[in-house]
């Protein structure tokens, strides 16, 4: 049994030592753009259009899905497809990481899997020139660059946690040792929204670490024409490597030391802040329809996204329009519409173009 002096638990606030002075944090300089990022910022522009030649010989179409997956890899962000099956969700994705030069892995996520399936596991390895037994780590399938979650809704929250902490710290926790995954990292999830049965639902705090959530559509008439065409034949298309993890990183600095004009920061807060029911900018039809506005994770994507949007143009400065372009996906699972939302057919995509359309992009 332990006693404790009365010295160790100072009966008066007053007796007990002042607290040592808080240091102010140094102050860091914003950064700016380097000598190159301009020319950088062309290259990128020529490199996009050759992307999308290339994604062309396989996938028919999806243009908007195109720009939103490469918009999430450039902003080092992660993207949510949401499809029926058969729209070339999976396929898309892996002709991607090939354009890019990127390791691919797909993780096929169902009810029994386990998180050491895809973060890896410890197993016990034995020296053969010395006999000495020890623990060695045997990387899963989530040590790659670009990770395919297929369905990802199909598995455990135990599981999501595991997908969780390597989407938001780039590294998994195993027998207590952090190992740091690869960069650059990217998860890319698909999501069935038509069959619901043995699935368990993505909660909004792990939705939210998805930059985009991205619907991708039925084809056009010709697309689909074009689509029969192909996958009925028995040439198959070559995708030549276009981008290398060298340049991706670059252009993930490059995004980030962008300048944005003040306006068009305010203009990001305005649509924000216009869905939170209880704050002074909201707009009367989201206090109505709306349950629960976006967070300022909304906020940081929207710029972060305009940027990349913004340099996939070749242009050298963000603009309003780049962050209209890009709000719907961010927006998408970021506001809760309510009951009588629901009942009135009213969805977070009406209500997001509404907002665009209430609030001026030239203030």
């Amino acid at each position: 049994m332990l006693f404790y002096s009365r010295d160790f638990f100072p009966m008066n606030t007053d007796d007990a030592p002042p607290p040592p002075p808080i240091e102010a944090a140094p102050e860091e300089k914003p950064e700016v753009f380097r000598e190159g990022d301009v020319a950088a910022i062309e290259y990128f522009k020529e490199a996009h259009s050759l992307l999308r030649h290339q994604i062309a010989k396989v996938i028919v179409g999806q243009d908007l899905v195109i720009d939103e997956l490469l918009i999430a890899i450039f902003t080092r962000s992660h993207a949510l497809l949401v499809g029926v099956p058969g729209l070339a969700k999976t396929l898309l994705i892996s002709t991607l990481a090939q354009a890019l030069n990127l390791q691919f892995k797909r993780i096929q996520f169902t009810p029994d899997l386990m998180p050491s399936d895809i973060t890896g596991t410890e197993v016990i390895h034995q020296d053969q020139a010395t006999g000495q037994r020890a623990f060695k780590f045997l990387p899963g399938p989530i040590f790659a660059n670009v990770i395919l979650a297929d369905e990802i809704n199909r598995t455990p929250p135990k599981t999501q946690a595991a997908m969780l902490e390597a989407m938001q710290e780039r590294k998994i926790t195993v027998g207590g040792a952090d190992h740091k995954l690869p960069e650059p990292f990217f998860v890319l999830a698909t999501q069935n929204p038509v069959e619901q049965e043995g699935t368990y639902p993505l909660p909004e705090a792990q939705l939210d670490r998805f930059m985009f959530m991205i619907y991708v559509d039925y084809p056009s008439t010709e697309e689909e024409l074009e689509i029969m065409r192909r996958g009925t034949g028995g040439k198959s298309a070559t995708v030549r490597q276009i981008l290398g993890s060298d340049h991706i990183l670059y252009l993930q600095g490059t995004v980030r030391r962008m300048p944005v004009a003040e306006h068009v920061l305010r203009y990001a807060q305005k649509i924000v802040a216009a869905t939170r029911t209880k704050s002074e900018q909201a707009l009367d039809f989201c206090k109505k329809w709306l349950t629960w506005g976006a967070g300022p994770r909304a906020s940081m994507n929207l710029i972060l996204a305009a940027k990349a949007h913004a340099i996939l143009r070749g242009q050298v400065y963000v603009a309003c329009e780049d962050v209209a372009a890009v709000a719907p996906s961010i927006m998408r699972h970021r506001i809760i519409p309510n009951f009588a939302a629901q009942s009135e057919g009213v969805t977070s995509d009406i209500i997001t173009k509404m907002i665009l359309d209430r609030i001026p992009k030239d203030e």
